[in-house]
């Protein structure tokens, strides 16, 4: 089957509907799921009509990866990334739907001017149906509601510097100000959960990745986190944390939670699979922000994804250019903060799980009708089920694959996971015939 063909139908003797996995003829039409027949064996009236049906034998048909945390950075930085390679990349490893951030792109996604801009760079590049989070600043407050008209899934703001000078972050009067405008609205507003606090000025090597892991200790999570709850219980506005890296707010999240906030938060796969002891120095590839912690620390985040304390699991994707991540010096203070990982999420994510107990219907539930939910896709997206979206990931979760540079998508192929074996093979092709064009 080549890339971009379509289909009626699709059988395999694995279909993953709800929590059960059995055989199974999916057919499709207009882009969506028509019905789902239980026996795969055979003539039906389906196939008897003619229909075109694709039989993937006992490959595992599940719903699309919805991924709600990637930045494309286009339209401005497209020497990073861009729509075209991104959602590329997306398709070859499962993920059907992609929700872009409002930074790195310049203009950021911040006015409804930008989001109209930022959608016409998208158009007629995209391999994955694509949404678009609007960003909070300062002063943007009166932008966020004709945002919303226009269709944003929500909002994202910065606790502490982005790292980008047209992304300013946000000060406790700022927030007030935009939780007052979101209430009422179903919105929600994302949360770079770090701030700053005072930090000892000891020098250190650059190249050690200690020497960048003390610059952002756990308390910075802590403190930003306790400012998001503490807002999220006052206008009751949905908050969502996103990539939390330390386990140390955990207790601070499940008490807000029960005390009735309207709170969510997010891991990423390279909290779950990378850890602090195994960097090697000057490999910077490996820098993101908040930073990659400890083994044990990684240990009290995948109990508490299988506790329900952290809702979903997402991406990060946050490439850029090789010489913004300085490997000729190897300074990790220097090097620009972010991993590229949106192809290979899937994967990572089964290669771990699967040896701690996670199950295959809680892949689905962490990285499709969490992740769909929090974007409100979730009355078309995220469950293989009639009048849904027919975007399928097709995949054996049983065979390995080696990580390599021919085969990655991305438009830089720098990544901490180059040479790695994962589990879990994503069959490119069907996943990019049957996107939702």
């Amino acid at each position: 089957m080549e890339p971009g063909s379509t289909v009626s139908a699709v059988r395999s003797s694995r279909v993953l509907c709800g929590t059960e996995i059995r055989p199974a003829l999916i057919v499709i039409k207009e882009g969506k799921i028509h019905k789902i027949l239980p026996d795969s064996s055979g003539s039906t009236e389906d196939t008897a009509a003619g229909c075109e049906v694709l039989d993937v034998g006992d490959r595992l048909v599940m719903p699309g990866i919805v991924d709600c945390h990637v930045h494309v950075n286009e339209p401005g930085r497209t020497t990073w990334e861009g729509f075209w390679t991104a959602t590329r990349a997306a398709a070859a490893g499962g993920v059907t739907t992609i929700v872009d951030m409002p930074l790195n792109s310049i203009p950021p996604t911040t006015t409804l001017d930008n989001f109209h801009e930022k959608m016409a760079a998208a158009s007629g590049k995209c391999f994955v149906d694509t949404a678009f989070w609007g960003g909070v600043i300062p002063g943007n407050q009166l932008e966020l509601l004709p945002m919303i008209q226009a269709g944003v899934a929500g909002f994202k703001c910065f606790l502490i510097h982005s790292g980008v000078e047209e992304f300013p972050h946000v000060t406790d009067e700022d927030l007030h100000i935009a939780m007052k405008q979101l209430q009422g609205t179903g919105s929600v507003l994302l949360f770079h959960a770090e701030r700053d606090v005072p930090l000892s000025s000891e020098e250190a090597d650059p190249k050690e990745y200690s020497t960048f892991l003390k610059s952002r200790p756990d308390v910075m999570e802590l403190e930003a986190i306790r400012t998001v709850t503490e807002l999220c219980l006052q206008y009751q506005v949905h908050c969502h944390i996103v990539h939390l890296s330390s386990a140390q707010p955990l207790a601070l999240i499940q008490a807000a939670k029960q005390a009735g906030a309207p709170l969510t938060v997010e891991t990423t796969h390279h909290y779950l699979s990378l850890s602090a002891e195994h960097i090697p120095a000057g490999a910077t590839q490996f820098k993101c922000c908040p930073p990659i912690r400890g083994v044990a620390n990684q240990e009290q985040l995948w109990s508490a994804l299988k506790a329900g304390q952290i809702d979903m699991v997402v991406s990060d994707h946050s490439p850029c250019t090789p010489d913004l991540k300085r490997l000729d010096s190897g300074d990790f203070t220097q090097a620009w903060g972010g991993i590229s990982s949106l192809q290979f999420g899937l994967s990572l994510f089964w290669t771990s799980a699967s040896k701690k107990g996670f199950t295959l219907p809680d892949v689905v539930r962490l990285l499709c009708q969490r992740t769909a939910q929090l974007c409100r896709l979730d009355n078309q997206k995220g469950n293989l089920v009639p009048g849904h979206d027919a975007d399928l990931v097709i995949w054996d979760p049983e065979k390995e694959f080696e990580v390599k540079d021919a085969s990655i998508h991305h438009k830089n192929k720098l990544t901490p996971y180059l040479g790695l074996t994962l589990l879990g093979e994503v069959s490119t092709s069907c996943t990019l015939a049957y996107r939702r064009s």
